[in-house]
């Protein structure tokens, strides 16, 4: 008597981009082999980088759905653990341990993500700053901002808009202080850099894009958008005076300014979620390490996305942006197919989604010598370029009515 036993599973830890873009890819190739994905959220698509400009597009949390899940699981013919919290890992018997059971796999993928970046603040209402990194904490976010409004637009008569203090003048911050300014609310940025955008932007630039954002959303001559550079938040307490029609927060700068605020939303960074990585023995450093097949420390155990450090502990880089997480995952599903292919990275600059000055940055590689030089002053818009000692452009950036000439600058930069 023959018996046919089930195939293992390839299992899939992660819903987000890089989750479900692998599992898209991998159906291309192969139709057959079972797929396990197990998120500890609904598992519904969405597109993490429209978070950040929702409200000036008034969408709605559930509006920002793209695809249901039953939808994603009917189209990839997969198995779908949702709202499931993966225990533990082990990498020697070679299984995924959650609440619902222990389920063995033929490979793993990680593709758990990032956590945003949280600092020890003082206060007793340290615990109600917000921070969004996902569909859930962005439909918090909205329900607070909806609520704010639906009790009173504004305070002191209408004079005065809601005040949101945003943690962060990098390119998360300053993306939503153009949202949230667009559609009307007073910001103040917070950040200990001198100017915003500082790890990615030319001086020139950023001074650019402050002058922007400070007029987003008022009406001429008014800064809807203040900031406070130089500095951060130390402490967020409770208003003595919030049922008085005061804003019900006051932020602690640490040159000691008190802020008001109707909100305080937390910007100022992602660490990828090495948590499950670590505890199953998986070398990591800023991400999980993997080498060019995406493969981990342990055999059959990949990891891509937001929590993956691409390269060895020392020089690796994370790369958490969308069009790398779209290369790692056809390159990964190649290898999970029998194929087995090195994931290659072209120049891939990043669009930040500032309306009130557009811009396209492709940033040199870190340790890259070298510095911006600004170029094409004669044309609209304004253009950067990073050399290095050889005069070899290494980077770009483009901002305003310049972005368009980035297919122009791609063929010019040696990564």
């Amino acid at each position: 008597m023959t018996t046919t036993s089930t195939p293992l599973p390839v299992i899939v830890i992660g819903a987000g981009l890089a989750g479900w873009t692998t599992v898209r890819e991998f159906r291309r190739l192969d139709s057959t082999t079972p797929v396990l994905l197990i998120t500890a959220d609904s598992g519904d698509f969405y597109a993490k980088p429209t978070l950040s400009n929702a409200f000036a597009q008034n969408r709605a949390p559930a509006q920002l759905v793209t695809t249901a899940a039953a939808k994603m699981v009917e189209t990839l013919n997969i198995t779908l653990l949702a709202h499931t919290h993966v225990q533990a890992i082990d990498a020697t018997a070679r299984t995924v341990t959650t609440a619902q059971g222990v389920h063995a796999y033929r490979a793993l993928v990680l593709a758990t993500g990032a956590l945003p970046i949280r600092l020890p603040l003082a206060g007793h209402a340290a615990a109600q700053v917000l921070s969004v990194n996902s569909l859930t904490d962005f439909a918090v976010f909205h329900a607070a901002l909806t609520r704010m409004s639906g009790a009173d637009t504004a305070h002191e008569g209408g004079q005065h808009p809601r005040h949101i203090v945003v943690m962060g003048a990098g390119l998360i911050g300053c993306e939503f202080t153009n949202d949230l300014a667009t559609v009307g609310y007073r910001v103040t940025v917070v950040d200990p850099s001198p100017r915003a955008l500082a790890a990615l932007l030319p001086e020139g630039a950023s001074a650019q894009l402050q002058a922007a954002l400070s007029n987003t959303g008022g009406a001429a001559g008014e800064a809807r958008v203040q900031w406070r550079l130089g500095r951060t938040v130390v402490r967020v307490d409770a208003a003595p005076n919030a049922n008085a029609g005061q804003a019900p927060y006051v932020a602690t700068l640490s040159d000691g300014e008190p802020l008001h605020a109707d909100l305080v939303l937390s910007a100022i960074g992602l660490r990828a979620d090495t948590r499950l990585a670590l505890a199953a023995g998986l070398d990591c450093a800023r991400g999980i390490v993997v080498d060019a097949q995406l493969q981990t420390s342990a055999h059959n155990i990949y990891a891509l996305g937001d929590s993956a450090q691409y390269g060895d502990q020392a020089t690796g880089r994370t790369l958490p942006y969308v069009m790398p997480i779209m290369h790692a995952a056809k390159a990964l599903a190649a290898t999970l197919a029998g194929q087995p292919t090195e994931v290659k990275f072209p120049l891939m600059p990043v669009a930040i989604k500032t309306p009130a000055l557009p811009l396209v940055v492709a940033a040199p590689a870190p340790g890259t010598s070298g510095g911006w030089i600004r170029t094409n002053e004669t044309e609209p818009g304004s253009e950067w370029q990073w050399l290095d000692g050889a005069g070899v452009v290494r980077g770009f950036v483009l901002a305003g009515a310049a972005t368009p000439r980035r297919g122009k600058l791609v063929p010019l930069v040696t990564p």
